[in-house]
C-alpha cells in the first residue's frame, strides 16, 4: 500500500482532524483502498454496497473503471473506517470488534450493531456506545 493511499492516511487520522478528513472526502477514496478496508471487515462487497446506498452494479463499475468514489460515498467509507479504528482500539483486536458488530446488542435495542452502518446517525450511535464501553459504562 502506498503511503499516499487514502486508506493509509485515514486509518491514522483521529476524527478530530477535520480538515484532513474533509480534504480526503473531497478527493475521494480509491477503489483499491476500499477493497483493502473490505478485506479487513466481516462484510462482503454486497453488504458494503448496502451500507453505502449504492447498487452492487455501481460498485462493480467503480472496480472496473478503478476510479475514486464521489464525496458522499467517500465520507461514509471514512466514517466507517474511523469507527473500525475506534472499535479495534476499544476491543484491542479487530476480530473481537467484528464479533461485536455481528452480535445482538441489548444496549442498542437487541439489534446487531452492523445494522446501523448504513446511516450517519447509526454510526454516531455506535461511536457513542464504543465510548461507553471504553469507559466501563455498560447499559
Amino acid at each position: 500500500m502506498d503511503a499516499n493511499d487514502p486508506l493509509v492516511v485515514y486509518t491514522t487520522l483521529s476524527d478530530g482532524n477535520a480538515r484532513s478528513l474533509i480534504a480526503l472526502t473531497r478527493k475521494g477514496v480509491g477503489f483499491q483502498s476500499f477493497t483493502d478496508l473490505v478485506a479487513r471487515s466481516p462484510f462482503n462487497f454486497s453488504e458494503w454496497a448496502s451500507f453505502l446506498h449504492i447498487s452492487d452494479r455501481t460498485l462493480m463499475r467503480y472496480k472496473k473503471e478503478n476510479k475514486s468514489f464521489d464525496p458522499l460515498v467517500s465520507e461514509k467509507i471514512i466514517e466507517i473506517a474511523l469507527l473500525f479504528n475506534k472499535g479495534k482500539e476499544v476491543f484491542g483486536d479487530i476480530v473481537k470488534f467484528n464479533c461485536w458488530l455481528e452480535s445482538e446488542n441489548i444496549a442498542l435495542g437487541k439489534i446487531k450493531p452492523a445494522m446501523l452502518l448504513d446511516s450517519t446517525f447509526g454510526i454516531s450511535l455506535l461511536n457513542d456506545e464504543l465510548n461507553r464501553i471504553e469507559q466501563g459504562i455498560l447499559s
